[in-house]
């Protein structure tokens, strides 16, 4: 019997059944998956069978990414997002209700600290910004309600290195959430520091690529279980293809680390004796606070992360960004293959009251600089020439 075009084709693009294995991870660019009746439905929502139903709620590709990254970070269990802030909202919601108080370091990536004003605003959950620098100063903002403390390992964009060890033990029976995104589980484990939760802007180094927008968080099965629930409920959910990127990311991670870790060094040591530069920002460098700190828990290297300070101050960030765009191009994100440069007080740190900001130290003369694995050599020259002309 032949069949109709309109079935052929609504019905089409299978292969037949084949017993050799792909040499890469396939793809499953699906919705949802087929089920052979109502029993396998009960069987995998049950778990009784393992399987997926709606890729909302999971998908192999998720699965695998998630999985990988759990290895990585020592963690029992993890979950992806369809972003950095999607993960740290995904853990916020899950761990957090309106009376509830959490405690955050003062200097997080700028839409991070947006969130939990938000949080305040919107949903009655209390917040407390506090130097995470400051052990006592932390240990003081603790409260009977509080429910969370929020850090970052290495901190966005000053390069903060929290006492991680220190802070755990100062928070007593209070959970300690790590966004790892500038160490990586290549150069610092937060859980093995004591930390209950550790998430990442996969988006980031992860997949080290500049072409996904991907969160994952890692952490205990009971934990992630609680995460999985709210991102799939608020529709926090990440795409397969982006997991699948992702996946492909990790590959070279390790590589990738180490040498942007090396090239930072060089950079840094560069910029810290240039001229129109007024001070750098890298724990490798003695005069950082962290240095000491950052060569205990951090030995294998600190990243491709720095900040700088120039000399002209705001009136120099036009110029340098002009004279850089056809080598070191302005991009308001970090961890490309390739080195580029962001302004913090216009892009991370926009929404950040002024005030509040360069408190911090986030100067309106403060570029960023995510150096990548091209040579150290060309991004040192390029970088001289652009400053010269200011």
């Amino acid at each position: 019997m032949s069949r109709e075009d309109e079935t052929i084709c609504s019905r089409g693009g299978w292969a037949e059944d084949f017993t050799t294995r792909s040499s890469n991870p396939p793809l499953y660019q699906t919705t949802a998956f087929d089920l052979h009746g109502i029993e396998q439905l009960d069987a995998v929502t049950d778990h009784s069978e393992r399987g997926y139903i709606y890729t909302r709620d999971g998908n192999p590709n998720h699965a695998a990414f998630a999985s990988d990254v759990a290895d990585l970070e020592h963690a029992e269990a993890g979950a992806v997002c369809a972003s950095g802030m999607g993960a740290c909202s995904a853990i916020l919601l899950s761990h957090l209700r309106s009376g509830d108080h959490i405690l955050a370091a003062r200097v997080l990536y700028g839409r991070s600290s947006q969130l939990l004003s938000e949080l305040e605003r919107c949903f009655g959950i209390e917040v407390t910004f506090a130097d995470a620098s400051d052990i006592e100063s932390m240990s003081a903002a603790v409260r009977d309600n509080t429910k969370l403390c929020l850090i970052e390992s290495v901190s966005n964009p000053l390069l903060e290195v929290v006492d991680l060890p220190r802070l755990v033990e100062a928070m007593g029976e209070v959970p300690v959430v790590v966004d790892n995104t500038f160490a990586t589980p290549c150069l610092f484990r937060p859980l093995e520091h004591g930390a209950k939760l550790v998430f990442h802007s996969a988006s980031k180094y992860l997949n080290g690529h500049g072409d996904v927008m991907l969160g994952v968080v890692a952490g205990s099965q009971a934990s992630v279980t609680c995460v999985r629930r709210v991102a799939s409920l608020f529709g926090l959910n990440a795409n397969p293809f982006e997991c699948w990127l992702g996946s492909r990311g990790l590959r070279t991670l390790p590589l990738r680390m180490q040498r942007v870790s090396e090239n930072a060094i060089k950079v840094a040591e560069f910029l810290a004796g240039h001229s129109a530069v007024s001070r750098v920002y890298h724990p490798s460098l003695p005069d950082h606070p962290n240095h000491e700190l950052a060569q205990r828990l951090l030995p294998d290297g600190t990243g491709g992360m720095l900040s700088f300070e120039l000399q002209s101050g705001e009136a120099g960030i036009r110029p340098l960004f002009r004279a850089l765009a056809e080598t070191i191009p302005f991009s308001p994100t970090l961890a490309d293959t390739r080195t580029t440069i962001s302004w913090p007080a216009g892009t991370s740190h926009k929404y950040v009251n002024v005030d509040e900001r360069r408190s911090w130290g986030i100067t309106d003369g403060l570029a960023r600089l995510s150096v990548g694995i091209d040579s150290a050599d060309d991004v040192i020259a390029e970088l001289d020439a652009a400053l010269r002309t200011l």
